[in-house]
């Protein structure tokens, strides 16, 4: 493992040649609430139930049956530019933050015969990948979120 900054796409390339369905969630630009749940829609696929609020996320990152099945190697998130999101509304960025780390707990644990995996990576653009969901936290622990 090497903590230089690294180009994405390789990475998603490598991820989807070991079997798992990569999306990648681009945050640029993103300001608030409604359009963050808007990206989120377009870049996962979620159905139109999801809706805006944090509660219909994290149950749709729960479920991801509507994305291609990976071929054995789970799933693969890429959220880029993010930065500038987390600075403007901090709040909502650990409550985002939160929902991902539930997900891949989730997904973390095996179901009957063994689940795929979600893995979430958090990177800025093409400058490398940071931090991996799941992994040892960078930032204080958040507290629970809804509303």
């Amino acid at each position: 493992m090497s903590l230089d900054p690294q180009p994405l796409a390789p990475a998603l390339e490598a991820a989807e040649a070991a079997g798992r369905t990569t999306v990648r969630l681009d945050l640029s630009g993103v300001r608030d609430k409604s359009e963050l749940m808007r990206r989120c829609g377009d870049a996962l696929r979620l159905p139109e139930w999801v809706g805006g609020n944090w509660d219909a996320l994290a149950d749709a990152l729960r479920d991801l049956s509507w994305l291609p099945v990976p071929r054995g190697g789970g799933w693969l998130v890429a959220v880029t530019s993010w930065r500038g999101y987390a600075d403007a509304r901090p709040g909502e960025w650990e409550t985002l933050v939160e929902v991902l780390e539930e997900a891949v707990g989730f997904w973390r644990e095996p179901g009957p015969g063994g689940g795929p995996g979600l893995v979430v990576v958090l990177a800025e653009a093409e400058a490398g990948p940071g931090p991996v969901a799941g992994a040892p936290p960078r930032t204080p622990h958040l507290k629970r979120r809804r509303g």
